[in-house]
């Protein structure tokens, strides 16, 4: 921790689920609806959203509040869970699978089968 930092600004706490069999562009269609909200709200976002993303997203939100969690009580500090707000949310590509199909006149047609690294922070309102 520097000198200039207070306990509450490193209050910052982070969740990264790796090599979700999910394609980038469909998972970030819906970290970009939680982005910036706060915990419980992005919690009913996921809940009632449609896309198949927003179980991954929510397990990883889980885990960032929770990591929070644990972090402040290691510090010795109260954490309320309706402080925390969504301070950053983003999806990385993770490997791509390659699979072969088989196409017309003995050919191969390739299959890719993306996966993604989603990353949620979550920090007090007001740092």
């Amino acid at each position: 921790m520097m000198a200039t930092e207070t306990p509450e600004q490193t209050m910052q706490a982070r969740a990264i689920a790796r090599h979700v069999r999910m394609s980038p562009r469909k998972v970030r269609l819906v970290v970009d609806q939680i982005r910036g909200k706060s915990v419980n709200q992005a919690y009913q976002i996921l809940q009632f959203s449609p896309k198949a993303a927003a179980e991954p997203i929510s397990k990883t939100l889980r885990s960032a509040v929770a990591n929070a969690q644990y972090k402040a009580q290691d510090a010795g500090e109260v954490l309320d869970v309706d402080d925390l707000v969504v301070s950053a949310a983003y999806v990385d590509e993770g490997p791509t699978l390659r699979r072969y199909r088989a196409a017309a006149m003995g050919r191969a047609a390739p299959i890719r089968k993306r996966t993604s690294h989603i990353t949620v922070a979550v920090d007090l309102k007001d740092a």
